[in-house]
């Protein structure tokens, strides 16, 4: 087996036929990779699309039901199960092309050892998508980021896979890239490897969720940091004194026009100033729980 496709799903019934349907329609012959799903303990029609899913699959299927457990031990579920040479993780709302796995493959036999980082262009729905072209505007620097990224099983496993200690939202991915660059793994860019990442514009119903991963994203950060006491660790999370002094600043200007959670009430379309006044409200709680969180 050359490849596996690793992804893990919760509650995301209505985005999760596409996603498999895409994974089974690889322009590589069906023998020469796997798809392994781990259902984080779903309370949705997750089971149904499954179901249906494994009657249409072309290639091996491997499903994994867990309790509710959180990314980084369903990574390593899946890590577990996988038999492909080189394991390619993506999230349950990204719609891969039909030469991903022969894309993610071709630079893994150019650069057998390294990290395939592959592109992804971000869309409001799977229904009216953008020509398949990669450009900077979608460009991530993250050097492990599981929307689009594969690796030699063998690596993967040898650091350890992902830190279940990482329980809550964020940073599980990024503590897995930042051992494999300081363990001396290349990481190389294929944006022919080309994923449409689920984007949908935010809802007054959202903000609240914004708001909690914001919170829950700080405290991993600081988690983060305690694993990677390094200047790369600082930069991306903001913890750095220059970033935390500009945002403590920026919100003790804009406290007057502060957003919370209750202003959005019900379900409905967000302004373009309500969008900027939400992003905002979870930028804020960020920097407020980080400081919370450094100081416990």
């Amino acid at each position: 087996m050359r490849a596996t496709i690793q992804l893990c799903t919760y509650n995301r019934a209505h985005l999760l036929e596409r996603v498999l349907d895409a994974c089974f329609e690889q322009t590589v012959p069906s023998e020469h990779y796997e798809v392994v799903l781990v259902n984080d303990g779903s309370k949705d029609r997750t089971p149904e699309v499954i179901a249906q899913a494994k009657t249409r699959a072309t290639c091996r299927f491997e499903v994994i039901d867990q309790p509710n457990s959180g990314l980084a031990k369903g990574r390593n579920a899946g890590i577990a199960r996988a038999s492909g040479e080189r394991i390619i993780f993506i999230d349950d709302d990204v719609l891969p092309l039909p030469n991903f796995v022969e894309e993610h493959l071709r630079s893994h036999e150019a650069h057998p050892k390294a990290i395939v980082r592959g592109g992804a262009i971000n869309v409001e729905n799977f229904e009216d998508l953008p020509p398949p072209v990669w450009t900077v505007r979608n460009y991530s620097g993250n050097y492990f980021w599981t929307t689009n990224v594969s690796v030699p099983l063998a690596t993967i496993r040898a650091v350890g896979g992902f830190n279940e200690t990482f329980a809550e939202y964020g940073w599980e991915d990024i503590d897995v890239g930042l051992r494999l660059r300081f363990g001396g793994v290349k990481a190389i860019f294929n944006p022919k490897a080309l994923v449409y990442h689920w984007k949908p514009r935010p809802r007054s119903g959202d903000v609240e969720k914004m708001i909690r991963q914001a919170r829950a994203q700080a405290r991993t950060a600081v988690q983060l940091a305690k694993l990677h006491p390094h200047w790369r660790t600082y930069l991306a999370t903001g913890m750095d004194p220059v970033q935390r002094n500009l945002h403590k600043w920026i919100r003790g200007i804009e406290k007057a026009r502060h957003f919370t959670p209750e202003q959005f009430g019900g379900d409905r379309a967000l302004s373009d100033a309500e969008l900027r006044g939400a992003r905002r409200a979870a930028r804020d709680a960020y920097y407020d729980e980080l400081e919370k969180s450094l100081h416990a």
